[in-house]
Formats: structure tokens, C-alpha cells, sequence
């Protein structure tokens, strides 16, 4: 027999989270969520871990800030040298019909 995964959307893990910091019994908490504790402190360490990105769906990858900065910078920097080799290519054409 096979076990069936819950899916337990992004709401419910950040009421869970806020509940278990206003909570001193986290084991009642627990038991009146359905969830494991071990859940429970894992959701709480994502979302100290990654605020805002925390709980992400289909598959998209946690993010730090830091992290998510370094990914904007870096689509620049590949765009800027396509943007260069694009420049090169077009000397290149126009120098040689000048000639």
C-alpha cells in the first residue's frame, strides 16, 4: 500500500509558521495542524532562511536575496555580450563594404 503525499499549499505553511511562534505548545499545535513537527520546524527554518522565497511551487528553485541579485546580474552580463558580439559582427560587415 502506498502512501499518499498531502499537498499543502504556501498559505497554510505561513499561518503554521506565524502560529508556532505565538505558541509555546508546539506539540498541540501540531496535532491541531495535522502535521509532523519535524515539518513544522523545517517550514520554520525555511522561512527563516529565505523570507519572502520561501515555499516556492513548480519547482522553482529558493532563493536568497543575495542570490537572486547575482542571477539578475549575471542575465545582464550575458546580455551585454551578446549585445558586444552583435557590435563586432556589424564593424566587421561595415568596414568591409567600405573598403
Amino acid at each position: 500500500m502506498t502512501k499518499v503525499r498531502k499537498k499543502i499549499d504556501r498559505t497554510f505553511k505561513e499561518r503554521a509558521v506565524e502560529l508556532s511562534k505565538d505558541r509555546k505548545n508546539i506539540s498541540k499545535l501540531v496535532r491541531e495542524l495535522g502535521v509532523s513537527a519535524a515539518q513544522l520546524y523545517k517550514w520554520h527554518k525555511e522561512s527563516e532562511e529565505f523570507g519572502i522565497g520561501s515555499f516556492p511551487r513548480n519547482g522553482n528553485v529558493k532563493k536568497t536575496p543575495e542570490q537572486e541579485r547575482i542571477s539578475i546580474l549575471e542575465k545582464k552580463l550575458k546580455d551585454s555580450e551578446v549585445e558586444i558580439e552583435i557590435l563586432k559582427k556589424a564593424i566587421g560587415i561595415f568596414s568591409k563594404s567600405d573598403q
